[in-house]
């Protein structure tokens, strides 16, 4: 298989990037994350993207990130939450090895806090994270080879389940 060794999905505030470190350390790969790369793209924070440009502009620009990270990135791979909403994502993620990491809204609210630098997360945070959930739940599980809890656990502990599953995963 080709691209790369592990691409991570699911809600804001789910562990991607800690638990993706971990994963890439585990497994001794790169790790690379789409919302620097469109941070690159774009010559400033992916938050501001959202802001300035609006979600559908921040769409086409992350999946411009995403094909490039899949042809390029052999190692672990974190997506932004909303990534798998894009239908020309979803089919470049067609044949890679895909995990969901999930969590329930209480671990992720807590995770998350008053952070103010999720767009689409501003106003009622509970709320506005049923409302992605509702969303992305069903893409998240469509794309997804392995899905894992990543909630009241270290993200090494995550990791290592991470790797056993996807050793045993074609």
């Amino acid at each position: 298989m080709t691209g790369p060794a592990a691409v991570l999905i699911g809600l804001p505030g789910a562990g991607k990037t800690t638990v993706g470190l971990a994963l890439a350390d585990l497994l001794g790969v790169p790790f690379r994350d789409t919302d620097d790369d469109v941070a690159r793209l774009a010559g400033r924070p992916a938050p501001n993207v959202l802001r300035e440009r609006g979600e559908g502009a921040f769409r086409l620009l992350e999946h411009r990130a995403v094909v490039a990270a899949l042809a390029g990135h052999t190692g672990v791979l974190s997506l932004g939450g909303g990534a798998v909403l894009h239908a020309g994502t979803r089919l470049r993620l067609a044949g890679c090895r895909v995990v969901h990491l999930w969590a329930d809204l209480d671990t992720i609210t807590q995770r998350i806090g008053d952070d103010g630098s999720r767009p689409l997360l501003e106003g009622d945070l509970r709320h506005r994270l049923a409302q992605l959930t509702r969303v992305r739940l069903p893409l998240y599980r469509q794309l997804a080879t392995v899905s894992v809890r990543a909630e009241h656990r270290a993200p090494r502990e995550i990791a290592q389940e991470i790797a056993a599953a996807l050793a045993t995963t074609p």
